[in-house]
């Protein structure tokens, strides 16, 4: 993995050097558009609609809307003159519990491995954070962007970052409606947990599949080989009561149960004869 960021995890007076990688990737197929006629690529061009011409990439700056149509420009020696401790520091400011943080403000994840002098201080604070179940709340400029971030271990002995929301980036859920006027009934309640408790296990990520990718990737291959792509009958939406629909999803999920289990039974006999 090639590393995004090199700087360094500040707490107290303890410095560990660090090395920031990219936790995850998109694994969504894009799509280019072009000239249905032809098949030819749509070109995108650079144009300054007040001076009416096509703009070289050495002519665009980076500008700030500071009021509507108005904008100040900001070049890369304005940027330099933010410190380069506050650029380069992973800055620990509290430990909290994880509990304590809702995943709403979670953004993106990064993996942090240690630089070669600091293996010892790396490995250290990772079992500090075991032992006392806390995570750490960080500020780090990512992208020029500076980013609320919690530090916190990942497997055996690896640290993972993710960068936060801060909370006037989160909308007030309050602007949702909601009727008062609902009223829940306890038989509901009662087979909502049992619906729940049965379909419950562990998480196994490896189990979750990107199905809607696969059938994607199936009709891009269809296509290329000059198949017919076939459509699928929609499936027909039926109103029913809550209380039916949570009787025949039980009554679907024990069915299932005992499908699995005697298969299982199957092949144990297979095995024991």
């Amino acid at each position: 993995m090639r590393a995004l960021w090199r700087g360094s995890i500040s707490f107290g007076l303890v410095n560990v050097p660090v090395k920031m990688y990219a936790a995850t990737e998109r694994k969504n197929l894009s799509f280019r558009q072009i000239h249905r006629e032809c098949g030819t690529p749509i070109r995108y061009e650079k144009v300054c609609p007040f001076c009416n011409r096509k703009v070289k990439d050495e002519e665009i700056a980076r500008g700030y809307e500071y009021e509507k149509g108005k904008f100040v420009v900001i070049e890369d020696k304005d940027l330099e003159a933010i410190p380069d401790e506050t650029v380069r520091t992973i800055d620990i400011v509290d430990f909290v519990d994880l509990r304590e943080i809702d995943p709403v403000y979670f953004d993106h994840s990064y993996y942090l491995g240690p630089e070669g002098t600091g293996q010892k201080a790396y490995l250290l604070l990772i079992e500090a954070l075991k032992k006392t179940g806390k995570i750490a709340i960080a500020k780090v400029m990512i992208r020029s962007k500076y980013s609320l971030a919690c530090l916190r271990p990942f497997g055996e002995n690896y640290l993972v970052m993710e960068t936060m929301f801060y909370p006037d980036e989160v909308r007030d859920v309050g602007e949702i409606e909601l009727s008062p006027n609902i009223k829940l009934h306890e038989n509901e309640i009662k087979m909502a947990v049992q619906l729940i408790n049965s379909l419950s296990t562990q998480f196994i990520p490896e189990k979750y599949t990107d199905e809607y990718r696969k059938a994607l990737l199936e009709i891009i291959k269809a296509k290329v080989e000059g198949q017919e792509v076939k459509i699928p009958a929609a499936k027909e939406e039926k109103v029913v009561d809550l209380m039916e629909a949570l009787r025949a999803s039980l009554a679907l999920v024990e069915k299932e149960k005992e499908g699995k289990e005697r298969t299982s039974g199957r092949r144990k006999k297979r095995a024991t004869s």
